[in-house]
């Protein structure tokens, strides 16, 4: 073959790799800014929703001492998930990461795929929102995303308690019942009349949720029993009576304890 036609054959050669190359690298980058995009919502069926920031009511001067002082906070955007986190959703962490087991995963109704995982600790509640990118909610965030900017009651303001709205208990502390037509856990897209302003689903009832902050009291004053021991638990469960389903009631629960049938957790996310 004559010089010049290897020339124009190995020109034709590294044309055409290069097309090839370039093809490559535009699937690579078209399927990178899917990943990007799909990065919004990092737990699958499960979408974020945007909380505004700016000034909005905390605490309650009419609940508990440690529900106290009622004042205005300023707080920063975050994004909260719109569910509990599921017991399908906590089956794929695990089977990404090897974490363990739920304490309930695999029962025959608080185990069921759609209904929010419970029996996990607080390190594993963490362990699975960081795996995402995400975090737990502090009680500031838990409060403005549960009750608004000026301190309703609930999350759908301050109508009633009802069956349609929340899955609750018995009206004696601590049994379940189904007059909401649950006996225990429900669906976590489930009770969608009982919706914070943003759409955030069962902030109240179902199952009680982690937080981040290790308790104290809002208003500075020493309880050496309970500081530094234990972190906050949010939002009452399927079997709370009705004086711990609000949006300021308080729970300072033990870290550590995994066998709660009835604590559940959901994550949020900074803009930054």
């Amino acid at each position: 073959m004559p010089p010049s036609a290897r020339s124009s054959l190995t020109g034709r050669v590294k044309i055409a790799w290069i097309s090839e190359a370039v093809a490559a690298l535009v699937v690579a980058l078209a399927a990178t800014g899917s990943c990007l995009a799909a990065s919004g919502d990092p737990i699958r069926g499960n979408p974020l929703i945007e909380i505004a920031p700016g000034p909005f009511v905390f605490g309650n001067d009419a609940g508990n001492d440690n529900e106290r002082p009622r004042q205005t906070v300023v707080g920063p955007a975050f994004a909260m998930n719109q569910t509990e986190i599921s017991n399908e959703q906590y089956q794929r962490f695990i089977d990404d990461t090897g974490h363990r087991s739920a304490f309930y995963g695999g029962h025959p109704f608080l185990g069921l795929g759609n209904r929010p995982v419970v029996g996990v600790s607080w390190t594993d509640a963490e362990a699975f929102c960081d795996h995402y990118g995400l975090r737990l909610p502090s009680e500031r965030e838990y409060e403005r995303a549960a009750r608004g900017v000026d301190g309703a009651p609930f999350p759908w303001g301050a109508a009633p308690l009802d069956p349609m709205r929340v899955n609750g208990g018995a009206e004696t502390c601590c049994g379940s019942d189904d007059h909401d037509g649950y006996a225990m856990t429900a669906p976590v897209d489930s009770f969608a009349e009982g919706a914070s302003r943003e759409g955030i689903l069962n902030l109240v009832g179902n199952v009680w949720e982690w937080t981040r902050d290790l308790y104290a009291r809002y208003d500075g004053a020493a309880d050496p029993q309970n500081d530094g021991k234990y972190r906050v638990l949010r939002g009452g469960a399927w079997n709370s009576d009705p004086s711990h389903l609000s949006t300021t009631y308080r729970l300072a629960y033990d870290p550590d304890f995994r066998f709660a049938a009835n604590g559940g957790f959901r994550c949020v996310r900074s803009p930054d």
